[in-house]
């Protein structure tokens, strides 16, 4: 077998193993999406009834009638998904920057501290940010869903990621910029954002997703129904009584849509921040 032959054989397995690993990965999503269109009676009929019969299209306008607020919910979620995406951008691109960029004393050490912050998880500050935001009076509101993870390990992250793309960024073009007489501030807003698109479309994906996908801290800060976050209106579909299958999928698709299309026009970005953040 000639070795043109054994090239093509090796990327036919490799097309046919990656098609076997995509229809695992999306099952879930397709059952998904074909239970939300599901009568409530055969979600759970056997054999397994992938396509619906009848499609029920009631069951996306049955979510807003049995759960009221879950409009205001989607929204309390997307606005602080935006706002925690958007600070989470701008903090780690001024602090990556001044790491990457900028001398003054004691850079490394002062890197490796924050760094630190990454290493301690969130249940185990919960509770006295729990206590500290209560003797402030923020509880109960959006503030604690907001600046803790512009500012915590989320933040953190942010600043490592754009540190570790600014430093493959040739001092070359610092220098050159400096000549031209440009301050630090100019050339970080001219060449360095400009320059740091791939890293910005990563990290937004990865904060958005993590804000837009967060259970924990809504249910221990939020008491107030109209300030839910999406995913604890998820949980709204189950009671005592057990749990609308139908409706929380519907729900869940239309949960999903945000996702799909943060990630469908930052995609290309994202795949080239993945690929050379942090090389040099």
């Amino acid at each position: 077998m000639s070795n043109k032959s054994i090239r093509m054989l090796g990327n036919v397995l490799t097309y046919v193993f990656l098609t076997i690993v995509s229809a695992v990965i999306l099952m879930p999503f397709v059952w998904m999406l074909t239970t939300s269109l599901k009568d409530q009676t055969k979600i759970f009929s056997f054999p397994p009834q992938w396509i619906p019969s009848p499609i029920v299209w009631s069951n996306y306008s049955q979510v807003f009638t049995t759960q009221p607020l879950f409009i205001t919910h989607y929204a309390n979620s997307l606005y602080i998904a935006i706002v925690v995406t958007v600070g989470t951008c701008i903090f780690g691109a001024l602090a990556g920057f001044a790491f990457a960029k900028i001398h003054f004393p004691f850079k490394n050490v002062c890197f490796l501290i924050l760094l630190s912050g990454m290493m301690i998880p969130n249940e185990v500050t919960i509770i006295p940010n729990f206590i500290w935001f209560s003797k402030l009076g923020l509880v109960n509101n959006h503030f604690p869903l907001i600046i803790p993870p512009m500012l915590g390990a989320g933040g953190i992250f942010g600043v490592f990621l754009l540190r570790q793309f600014y430093i493959t960024i040739p001092k070359d073009l610092d220098e050159a910029a400096e000549i031209d007489g440009s301050t630090p501030w100019q050339t970080f807003w001219r060449i360095m954002v400009p320059m740091a698109t791939p890293a910005f479309a990563t990290l937004s994906i990865f904060t958005f997703l993590h804000s837009w996908e967060d259970f924990l801290d809504p249910l221990i800060y939020i008491s107030s129904s109209k300030l839910f976050t999406l995913p604890i209106a998820m949980k709204l579909f189950t009671d005592t009584a057990g749990t609308d299958w139908h409706l929380l999928m519907a729900a869940s698709v239309m949960a999903t849509v945000p996702l799909l299309l943060v990630f469908f026009f930052a995609q290309k970005k994202f795949i080239d921040g993945i690929a050379t953040t942090g090389l040099k």
